[in-house]
Parts: structure tokens; sequence; C-alpha cells
């Protein structure tokens, strides 16, 4: 359907539809008048409005099948899927050949994940088509369905279709790109952006996209040049700044990458993802005090980005400033009591410190939130160890062999802490398993339970144990 693009007609008509809402009183609009009307109010969400206009338009043009389309699109919206098709029946009896009717039936098949019949019924909308150089958006559409149906090799000939079309189809051209991707497929993607290019040298979407593929598999000089072209060609766009910047990192050019960045922050409003990228360079070129800076900037800037929370505590850490570091983690838990990264981080620091309770509360906020790491299971355990929590201990232990069966590090931990609590079958048991997946970790015996290896049993264990082995 093609809709008034005189914006000062539009706006009479608009004025004259709203002012007859207001008085009651009944003035004629045309057909044309009336798809721009309700065109407007869909554009922009004022669905009451669209339908009181449609209502009004078939009242004073009951043949017209563009409105009788326009009420199909509201009855999509609503999910009146029944009401849709009778309509679109009534239409197709009047009007078999009406591209835009089959046109709206995808439409109504999408919506009710029928995407093969809405396919079937975009390619009869495209056999009618009376504007073979117009068909891009059909294209478009049968690209769409193909990409919900996971079909990305089929939706990559419509949406390459699309192009042929109308080259500067940038959506045409990113939905072109996510299919390479998906499909793995970064040669193929070059080769097509490189003939795309021949054709439209100055499109900085394709360089852009073209330095995303040669980073991808690693060719960061190609990837350099690329972003350069992208500049080139808009000099205000920020993504191919930043992953100019990208590059450079990976090339190690730690200020050139920071100028990058730092011209996004003069560009627009600076992003979180810049400052903290900013903060890395400058810690990579050893300069703390900016390092440190920027990531505190970076937290301040989106306090729900958890790698900026994680970089300034990460960066305190590194530096063995262990109370900084637990200011800052402290900070970011309070914001996001859900995210296992920071409950691990809260709890290392607190060993660190010697905070154990802390500690061992940290490690079962990270278990009870999914991250069952091994690691995450042995410095619990340790640390209940240490406070004395051999039950404890214990329960901990026996859940973890459920995702970790056969770990020597286990066994030996409940080997030792059976034979703690004088349950010697338990211990035998556990000892012995742990010998037998790995007799090298025995020295775990002797870290966390010194005074067990003066017992006569467990020495015979391990020693027989060993020599078996040999």
């Amino acid at each position: 359907m093609e809709y008034s693009s005189n914006d000062d007609f539009q706006d009479m008509s608009l004025t004259k539809f709203e002012s007859m809402l207001k008085t009651n009183d009944v003035l004629f609009f045309d057909s044309s008048e009336f798809e721009n009307i309700i065109h407007h109010y869909l554009e922009n969400g004022k669905i009451a409005l669209a339908k009181k206009a449609i209502k009004l338009g078939l009242q004073q043009h009951p043949t017209s099948i563009n409105l009788s389309l326009f009420k199909i699109e509201i009855y999509i919206l609503e999910n009146k899927f029944d009401d849709a098709n009778t309509l679109l029946d009534d239409l197709h009896n009047l009007e078999p050949n009406n591209e835009e009717i089959y046109i709206q039936k995808a439409n109504v098949l999408s919506k009710q994940d029928m995407h093969q019949e809405a396919i079937n019924a975009l390619l009869i909308a495209l056999d009618l088509s009376q504007a073979p150089d117009d068909d891009g958006d059909l294209y478009g559409l049968i690209g769409m369905e193909y990409l919900f149906l996971d079909q990305f090799e089929n939706a990559l000939i419509y949406f390459k279709k699309c192009l042929d079309v109308n080259l500067t189809d940038y959506s045409a051209l990113h939905n072109v790109m996510y299919c390479f991707d998906f499909l793995d497929q970064n040669q193929e993607a070059i080769d097509f952006l490189n003939v795309y290019l021949d054709k439209n040298p100055y499109c900085e979407v394709a360089w852009h996209q073209l330095g995303r593929q040669y980073f991808a598999i690693k060719q960061y000089e190609k990837a350099n040049a690329s972003f350069d072209f992208a500049i080139i060609s808009d000099d205000t766009f920020i993504g191919a700044y930043i992953e100019k910047g990208k590059v450079l990192e990976k090339l190690k050019k730690y200020t050139e990458a920071i100028e990058n960045y730092k011209i996004t922050l003069a560009l627009d409003d600076p992003t979180s993802f810049a400052l903290l990228r900013i903060g890395h360079c400058y810690e990579k070129l050893g300069e703390d005090d900016l390092a440190v800076q920027f990531f505190d900037r970076t937290v301040k800037e989106d306090p729900l980005l958890d790698k900026g929370w994680i970089a300034i505590t990460k960066f305190y850490i590194k530096h063995q400033n262990y109370q900084k570091a637990l200011y800052f983690i402290n900070k970011a838990v309070n914001i996001d009591n859900d995210n296992v990264l920071y409950w691990k981080l809260y709890a290392q620091i607190n060993q660190r410190l010697n905070f154990l309770e802390e500690a061992e509360r940290g490690y079962k906020h990270a278990l009870d939130l999914g991250n069952y790491e091994l690691d995450t299971w042995l410095s619990r355990t340790d640390i209940l160890i240490n406070l004395g929590e051999y039950e404890a201990s214990i329960f901990n232990l026996l859940q973890s062999l459920e995702f970790y069966p056969e770990s020597a590090e286990i066994e030996y931990r409940l080997g030792g802490l059976y034979f703690k609590l004088l349950q010697t079958d338990k211990g035998h048991y556990h000892l012995k398993n742990g010998l037998r997946i790995n007799a090298d970790y025995d020295f775990i015996i002797e870290e966390l339970f010194p005074c067990l290896l003066n017992k006569p049993m467990v020495k015979n264990i391990i020693s027989t144990s060993k020599k078996s082995s040999n």
C-alpha cells in the first residue's frame, strides 16, 4: 500500500479528522486520505484512533480493499486470527490477484508460528507482484520467515536478493551478515563484502562489517584497515572507533587504542564499554592511577555492568590491596545479589583477609546460584575444615560428588574427614578411592589432616596402595 509523502497534506487530513472526532460532525475523506491517517496512527502506536479511522473509512468506502487490509492488521495486533482469515478470504474472492492479500495472509500465518505456510503465501505474492524492482520488502519478509525456521542458508539467499533490489538496504545487509555469522562462514562473508564494496565503496556499514569478519579470523591488520575506511566514510561512526580500539588492543598498540576510545567519548555520551577498555589499556601501559580512574568512572556510568566492578576489584587484588578490593566487591554485591562472579570474588578476598566465616558464606552463595565448579566446592570445604565444621564439610563434599564422581581431591578430603570423626570404614573407603584415582594427590592428607599421618592405619593404606601401583 502506498502512502502520501506530502506532509502538509497529511497534517491537514489529520487535523480535519481529529476535529471531526471532537465535534461529532461527519466529514468526507477520500480513501487515500483515510489510508494515510490510519498509517500515521499505526506508525505512532495509536491503535484506538486507527480503529476509529478504519471504521469511518469503511463506512464511507465499503469496497476499499486497502482499508479492509488495515482492518486485518488490527485483527492481527489483537490476535484475532480467525476474524483476520475470514476477512482475507472475502477479499481474496473479490481480488484474487492482489499481492497485499497474500502478504497479510503470510502475516497471520507467521503470528501463528506457521512459517513455512507464510513463506508459501509470500512466494505467491512475489509471483503476483507488478513491480519487480520494488520486491525488496517481499524478499526481506521471506528471509525473516526462513530465520524463524533456522534455515539460514535460505534466509541468506533472500536477504541477498533484497540488496540486489536496493544496494543501500542496510537492514538487509545486517541480516546477511547475521546469517554468515551464524553459519560460521567468515571467509564467505569477506568475499561477499568485498564484492558489495566494489559497488558501494563508501558504505561505512559494509566496511565496519568487513572489519568484524577479519577480526573474527584474527587478521588484525586487515581489520584495522577496514575500520579506517569505515571512519573515512563516516568520521562520526562510533562503532568503527570502538572496533578499531579493540583491534589496536590485540596489536598491543594501547596508546592508539585509548585515542580511538576517547574519540567515542567526545562524539557522544560516555559508554561504560569505552571507559572500561580505556582502563584496561592504561593498566597494560602500567599507568595505574589512570587505569583505576577509568574503572571508577565505568562503575559510576553503569553500576549494573558486572565487568566494571570485576575489573576494579581485580585491580586491587592484583596490587594486594584486599581491603579496597573488599570495599568494591561489597558495593557490587549490594547492587546485584545474584551475580555468581561477585560472590566468588567476595569469597576469595575474604579468604585472603582470613575472614573465614564471610569467605564460606561467599562460596555457599556461589554454589546456591549454580556455580558448581570444582574449586568452589573444594574452597568451601577447606574453609569449613579450618572452622572445625567437619559434618558440614562432609555434606558439602557428598554434594560435590554428584558432579565430580571421580575426583581424587574430593575423595582424599572425605577420607581425612571420616578418619577425623573416627568413622574408619568410610575413611578407609574414600582414602583408597583417592589413591586409586590419583596416588600423587596424597599430599592433601598432609596439608589438611597432618595428624592423621601418625595413624598406623592411614600410613598403611597409603604405603600399600603406592606399592601395588608400582
